[in-house]
């Protein structure tokens, strides 16, 4: 199972397996694991898992995000985002909560808001790459 310092609560919605490949837009209310290959459009209620061999090729709109495996595209997460060591994101990111641990990968522009913040009052907004 994931492992990270602040888990993903709620009941598993679904879980796409390795091996499975998924395109399309994809909706749930709690949490949901991508263990395979997703490419479309996630746009959750719930927290999203990115396992260790997941890869993910989407616009990603979810309450929490967590990424073990590789994402590209775009990731909005309402209230925290965490790449762990082996994790790889490619993407624009925005979240009032990040976490990158030693190891990780990220290549893109990162925009956080506080949480009490108007969406539209960027309070920071800065290229950044870590590996």
């Amino acid at each position: 199972m994931f492992k990270t310092t602040s888990s993903a609560q709620g009941d598993l919605n679904g879980f796409l397996d390795a091996g499975s490949r998924m395109s399309g837009d994809l909706s749930f209310e709690d949490t949901f694991r991508i263990d395979g290959h997703f490419k479309g459009k996630i746009d959750a209620a719930g927290d999203l898992i990115v396992g260790d061999g997941g890869e993910v090729d989407a616009e990603i709109k979810a309450r929490r995000v967590y990424v073990s495996g590789t994402v590209r595209g775009s990731i909005q997460a309402k209230e925290r985002l965490e790449i762990t060591a082996v994790g790889k994101v490619y993407a624009d990111l925005s979240t009032p909560s990040l976490s990158i641990e030693d190891g990780a990968f990220f290549e893109g522009q990162c925009s956080m808001e506080q949480p009490s913040a108007q969406a539209s009052k960027k309070v920071t907004k800065m290229p950044l790459s870590a590996s």
